[in-house]
């Protein structure tokens, strides 16, 4: 595989092994996102450190990713791209959908605010269900 995974205790980081996301490496890539779901630390971070170019058809598949992984209570942050890739995106008109951060702590602490806000829409979601119960 040419991903480097990391699991970490809240969310788990992987970073592809190359300098163009090709299309075998954007699927390995692509895939070992999607298996994060299935773990019990969904959230994930995607750090694109060192990719300096991509198939914009790849760069589009990363807003439906994140749309899944939203979608299932999961935070998906990618974090560290470089000024050639943020052009790329930039043309795709991803750069603005996306959840960036320029670092990896950066990416962190979004990971850590939207557990916490899960967590207060949750026991939100219970209090109002309480309350119209009475």
């Amino acid at each position: 595989m040419s991903v480097k995974i990391d699991t970490k205790e809240k969310f788990t980081e992987i970073r592809p092994d190359a300098a163009d996301w090709t299309d075998n490496i954007a699927a390995d890539t692509l895939e070992a996102c999607k298996e994060v779901l299935n773990q019990p630390v969904k959230n994930l971070v995607l750090d694109l450190t060192d990719i300096t170019t991509a198939n914009p058809t790849w760069l589009a598949n990363l807003a439906l990713l994140q749309q899944e992984f939203y979608e299932k209570s999961a935070s998906f942050v990618i974090c560290c791209i470089g000024d050639a890739l943020e052009k790329q995106l930039d043309q795709a008109e991803l750069l603005e959908s996306l959840h960036f951060t320029p670092t990896l702590s950066e990416a962190w602490d979004i990971v850590q605010m939207e557990e916490i806000e899960r967590e207060l829409l949750d026991d939100g979601d219970v209090l109002f269900s309480a309350e119209n119960k009475d």
